[in-house]
């Protein structure tokens, strides 16, 4: 038996992807911890997971940043943001690293499987505590290389010329533009004694032992370039039921003769509703029921308008229930959204937001399986417009099917436990 420490912001979907791997390690004879915010205690003690909180790190100041109205982004605005949240995850560091020592030293993990976003496992405690290190990806491998663009802007695959030279004229604009992230993170690592880093953050996270990628290569371009380290596990995220929330009982009762579409902006999600809106007005009395979930915030507080008879607004639903009974899913992008509904075969509408939900949003529509609705789109008219058209062109369907065949044989969670198992193997000393 090994011990895993696994390190999480109380994001939703990180949460969610996190426990999932925790009880497939569990169900295989290990012991799972996790260190994550105060407020997530209850969770991990209904699941029955041992649970370290942060005491130094303080998440509502990274949720600041994170939540702040940012529609859709110039250039220009996506990389302030990305400097922004870059430097509070490496100022943050030196609080991670004290919370998670004493940890290290008492309940004494063999492996530190790490939120991809909480930087200080990556970029000291896996050299400073000898300590083997997984970083995980949700959707998209952030390792950069020449098979993918440079990650946050959604550009296109680089697949010709001119896609290519996009690509690399970006990737040395960003690399001029976060040299003081990168001398930032050299400092702190000088603080530790350990060297300056010579790469970028993101391709540094190809040289930890393991750099698992959340998702299949078939959505995430194929890519061919990429280092040994990395990993695909397939999607991890297909359990999203706390104890505390009911059962669905009530779809029971909805007609089956008409197509069903689903709408939510996920459990993050708080600025104005503007998918919910569209689609609550615009697919109002058309042949298909509509559900809408409000995430943490209830029907009354989202200003939908009048509710038609196949409208029906609810707070939250458990995907486990909804999902299956699916003709179409409207999403503003996020990870577990989007990897829930395509391993149950059900086509996409996006309208990504923010973070890494365009860059989602690409790869989704480049596979076949959705299509993106851009936010200053995001009219009734327009919604109506895409999901008549998602109904109505099989190959939508029939991608997402395809896709999730594909997720099955990625087993997602056993696999994602599996390659822990070897690498806590791979460590641990002989005799």
């Amino acid at each position: 038996m090994s011990r895993f420490l696994l390190t999480c912001w109380s994001f939703t979907g990180h949460l969610f992807h996190g426990i999932n791997i925790g009880r497939a390690l569990r169900e295989r004879g290990h012991e799972c911890a996790f260190y994550s915010a105060p407020k997530t205690a209850q969770l991990f003690a209904d699941e029955g997971f041992t649970f370290f909180p942060f005491q130094k790190v303080d998440e509502e100041a990274m949720s600041e940043i994170m939540f702040a109205p940012n529609r859709e982004r110039s250039v220009k605005d996506t990389l302030k943001f990305t400097r922004t949240l870059q430097t509070y995850l490496l100022d943050t560091i030196p609080q991670q690293v004290e919370d998670l020592a004493p940890i290290l030293a008492s309940w004494k993990p063999d492996v530190l499987v790490d939120d991809g976003t909480i930087l200080g496992p990556i970029l000291v405690m896996w050299e400073k505590y000898n300590i083997p290190v997984a970083t995980l990806d949700y959707f998209c491998c952030l390792v950069p290389g020449p098979d993918a663009p440079p990650f946050g802007l959604a550009l296109p695959q680089p697949r010709n010329w001119y896609t290519r030279l996009l690509s690399r004229s970006v990737a040395m604009g960003t690399h001029l533009v976060t040299a003081g992230i990168r001398r930032r993170a050299s400092e702190i690592r000088h603080s530790y004694g350990l060297p300056p880093l010579t790469t970028s953050i993101n391709e540094f996270t190809g040289t930890v032992p393991l750099h698992l990628v959340l998702n299949t290569p078939e959505l995430d371009y194929n890519r061919h370039d990429l280092p040994p380290t990395v990993r695909y596990g397939g999607p991890c995220c297909l359990w999203n039921r706390p104890n505390y929330e009911q059962s669905a009982d009530w779809l029971q009762q909805l007609p089956r003769d008409k197509p069903w579409v689903h709408a939510t902006e996920g459990t993050a999600h708080v600025s104005a509703p503007i998918v919910l809106r569209a689609a609550a007005q615009g697919l109002a009395n058309l042949p298909m029921e509509v559900i809408l979930t409000g995430g943490k915030r209830e029907p009354s507080q989202l200003d939908l308008g009048p509710i038609a008879a196949n409208i029906h607004a609810v707070r939250w639903v458990s995907h486990v229930d909804l999902l299956p009974l699916l003709d179409v899913m409207i999403t503003t992008g996020g990870a577990a959204n989007v990897k829930s509904a395509l391993a149950v075969g059900v086509p996409l509408i996006i309208v990504p937001t923010e973070w890494d939900k365009p860059e989602i949003a690409r790869r989704v529509e480049d596979s076949g399986a959705g299509l993106r609705l851009m936010p200053r789109h995001c009219t009734p008219r327009r919604m109506r417009e895409a999901v008549e058209r998602v109904l109505h062109t099989p190959s939508y369907r029939q991608n997402a099917q395809r896709i999730a065949g594909i997720f099955a044989k990625y087993e997602g969670s056993a696999t994602a436990a599996k390659l822990l198992e070897e690498l806590a193997l791979k460590h641990t000393p002989a005799g």
